[in-house]
């Protein structure tokens, strides 16, 4: 067995900043305009991964579910040149298809992903009011190919 270190950042860790193109509507995000005092939840997805496809409708619903009680936004940092789907006019169409009604940003240099250590799509962190990591986990145990309905359970619960 080969022990790895983690590459995830601890609980309390505070939360990368970013200022990154709404694909939905163009503007500019920042991250310090989007805490308030509630929190953030940043969710790292994209198009074209069936992960993400299987439980995109929940992440829909989450959003219009708990949307009110935290801010929360979606980054997609995939390299549209080896993954087209996930080009800016991709992801708008993705947004439009399921409802996201959260600012879809597109981070086309993957500095921002890198900054949080994103490691694959999707990929959830939940920050408190203070920018502090709260939890970075699943959304819950669904996942392609297994009998298990999506409800998202586990970041509802962290929420």
């Amino acid at each position: 067995m080969v022990l790895q270190n983690s590459e995830m950042p601890g609980l309390g860790s505070p939360m990368p900043a970013f200022d990154l193109m709404d694909v939905r509507t163009k503007a500019r995000v920042r991250s310090g305009d989007l805490l308030g005092g509630k929190g953030l939840l940043v969710m790292f997805i994209c198009r074209h991964c069936p992960f993400v496809v299987h439980v995109e409708e929940e992440l829909a619903r989450l959003v219009r579910d708990r949307g009110a009680e935290i801010a929360i936004v979606a980054i997609s940092a995939n390299d549209p040149e080896r993954h087209p789907e996930d080009a800016p006019e991709g992801l708008r169409e993705q947004a439009r298809r399921i409802g996201l009604d959260c600012p879809y940003l597109f981070d086309e240099t993957q500095e921002v992903a890198r900054a949080f250590r994103a490691a694959c799509t999707p990929d959830f962190f939940l920050y408190d009011g203070a920018g502090r990591l709260f939890y970075r986990g699943q959304l819950d145990d669904a996942r392609p190919g297994k009998d298990i309905p999506c409800d998202g359970r586990d970041l509802r619960a962290a929420i």
